[in-house]
């Protein structure tokens, strides 16, 4: 490899991936608040945090590596043109269209990941993080109940305690319940219980052979006092559970042969991330080109607009393409392409001197 392009090779290379260190910092952050509203509204036990948070991140990966590489490459392509390393390329016969090389030594692998990450990980972890959620909804282990160990239930869901539990999860033995409601006190003693479910979400716990004590807060001397063979309390209702034939589950190769309307939609949607990582890698050079005298960020403002856009037209037309306002062959190839042809022809334009227009004699 020449050196000119072993440098330009690090330089794009170095950028792009302390960009894509600070977009996965701030797209982390965002993740783990959605995340934590999850678990505080008690529809994700908060043992699955760190591996939910994963997940997620993986599902997010394809509009963020794209987004990195091209603020990457225009930042990396903007310090060429501020510190005259492209004036003298130049003046030494290097022109834009002999950093295609370099340039597509960083693009093509990152668009490769990003055609994985939307193709296969992505699908792949919202399918795990979902059969998770769902396998944490039958289990009390997962909810954070341990034996011989007080636990908070979300959503002000009370105390529990219980002296053994069964291996499956479900079955409690030497139950202590202690809640909190409308200004009284509520403690239940049971022998036994066990989880129960009704509907989608609802979910109760259902105690057998024990006592009820329940008086107010205020210290009056109200309290009463009951035994019972069957006392079922309701707890804060589990996560919500995807359909298991939802499109965003299925592998891409079930998409293919699926007509649905929701499925094509998923399909384009997947195919379209590598496509714009390709697209905007080439039009860094034509968007970082800029005078010495000119502001280093103000076309890098514009490429992020730009991204934007592309971004929000893509979530647009696939939930066109969903509801079946959009027809299938079209998909999203009326973004694809088109971007694809305009980044190609203003990177082959992209420094070319117009030609002297001839005046009559």
């Amino acid at each position: 490899m020449p050196k000119l392009d072993r440098y330009l090779l690090g330089d794009f290379l170095q950028s792009f991936l302390a960009t894509l260190i600070v977009l996965l910092v701030v797209s982390l952050g965002g993740v783990l608040v959605d995340v934590l509203g999850e678990i505080a509204d008690g529809g994700l036990p908060a043992r699955l945090l760190l591996s939910q948070l994963g997940l997620q991140l993986l599902v997010y990966l394809p509009l963020v590596l794209p987004l990195a590489l091209m603020l990457g490459l225009m930042l990396s392509v903007a310090r060429l043109y501020r510190d005259s390393e492209m004036a003298v390329l130049n003046a030494v016969g290097v022109g834009p269209r002999r950093l295609l090389r370099p340039l597509l030594l960083v693009a093509l692998p990152v668009a490769l990941a990003v055609g994985v990450c939307s193709l296969w990980l992505g699908p792949w972890a919202q399918r795990t993080g979902a059969q998770m959620v769902e396998q944490a909804n039958r289990s009390l282990i997962v909810a954070g109940l341990e034996p011989g160990r007080f636990t908070s239930l979300p959503s002000d869901g009370g105390i529990v305690y219980v002296d053994a539990m069964a291996e499956d999860g479900a079955t409690l033995r030497g139950v202590f319940l202690q809640r909190e409601r409308e200004g009284r006190i509520d403690v239940m003693t049971a022998r036994e219980g066990d989880l129960q479910f009704e509907g989608e979400r609802s979910r109760y716990l259902q105690l057998r052979e024990g006592q009820r004590l329940e008086g107010p807060l205020d210290g009056a001397l109200d309290f009463r006092l009951m035994r019972y063979a069957i006392n079922e309390v309701a707890l804060p209702d589990r996560a919500e559970t995807r359909d298991r034939d939802d499109p965003a589950l299925a592998p891409t190769p079930d998409l293919i042969g699926d007509g649905r309307p929701e499925a094509i939609a998923e399909l384009h949607a997947r195919l379209t991330p590598p496509l714009l990582a390709l697209g905007f890698a080439l039009l860094t050079l034509p968007l970082g080109r800029s005078s010495p005298r000119q502001q280093r960020y103000g076309r890098l403002m514009l490429g992020f607009l730009a991204y934007l856009v592309c971004v929000n037209l893509m979530f647009i037309g696939t939930r066109m393409l969903a509801e079946g306002e959009l027809p299938g062959l079209v998909g999203l190839w009326w973004l694809t392409l088109p971007l694809l042809a305009l980044a190609a022809w203003l990177y082959l334009r992209d420094g070319r001197v117009s030609r002297p227009r001839r005046s009559a004699a």
